[in-house]
């Protein structure tokens, strides 16, 4: 099964309020296993970057001024993206990002049924402890020692191992091949079948059945429910 984990940097948090999307981070896994294959971009903004954000992961109006805007590379990740489940930490953040601009460029949003939250698979596998990605990685030793600051391309491979763990570990290659149950599934959602409900069959016995019963009894000597008499 393929699948992209993938991560995003903004000017801020709320698109609706013109926050634009300035960088994205996809790695793609194929079975929980990294196949080498990336996408990451940088993008211009066509505003400034506040101080707050350039703090968090460090990408500068300047730095960000001669790349290319988010409409000249969308085919390309759209291609990369497919039709695959993606895979984000706070997934409805980095969604509601990537479809902001998505809409901005006339083009379809990616659809929030292939979204997967690992925020929300962590709180299913560890509740009420820390959620963040630096807690996670801490939790599974994951070494993050060169995540001095946010940045895209670096938290979704962080992020992919993470997955790994929140999704079976590194041992669930010795699974079965073709199991039909996703860990994913399992871990998030509960199915429910449609129970069929048949009437009660008949249980009492026909008149024939009682006659045939009846003269079974007469056949009987001396039963022993009659006292031997």
């Amino acid at each position: 099964m393929r699948e992209i984990i993938f991560d995003t940097e903004t000017t801020g948090l709320d698109p609706r309020k013109g926050d634009r999307l300035v960088e994205i981070g996809c790695i793609e896994m194929v079975n929980r296993v990294p196949t080498g294959a990336v996408f990451h971009a940088y993008f211009n903004p066509d505003r400034d970057m506040p101080a707050e954000a350039e703090a968090v992961h460090g990408l500068s109006a300047a730095f960000l001024a001669d790349k290319p805007r988010f409409a000249d590379t969308c085919d390309e990740l759209l291609d990369f993206l497919g039709d695959s489940p993606l895979v984000a930490h706070n997934a409805g953040f980095d969604f509601g990002f990537l479809n902001a601009e998505l809409e901005l460029c006339g083009l379809a949003p990616v659809c929030l049924t292939r979204m997967i939250d690992t925020v929300k698979l962590a709180r299913v596998r560890h509740p009420g402890a820390k959620l963040s990605l630096d807690a996670l990685c801490t939790r599974y030793g994951i070494d993050r020692s060169h995540r001095t600051r946010h940045g895209a391309l670096l938290d979704a491979e962080l992020l992919a191992q993470v997955y790994v763990e929140l999704t079976g570990g590194r041992q669930i290659g010795l699974e079965l091949a073709g199991s039909p149950v996703d860990p994913i599934v399992a871990a998030v959602t509960v199915v429910t079948r449609e129970r069929v409900y048949r009437p009660a069959r008949p249980h009492a016995a026909s008149e024939a059945e009682l006659a045939a019963h009846a003269a079974f009894l007469e056949g009987i000597k001396t039963p022993l429910w009659t006292g031997g008499a």
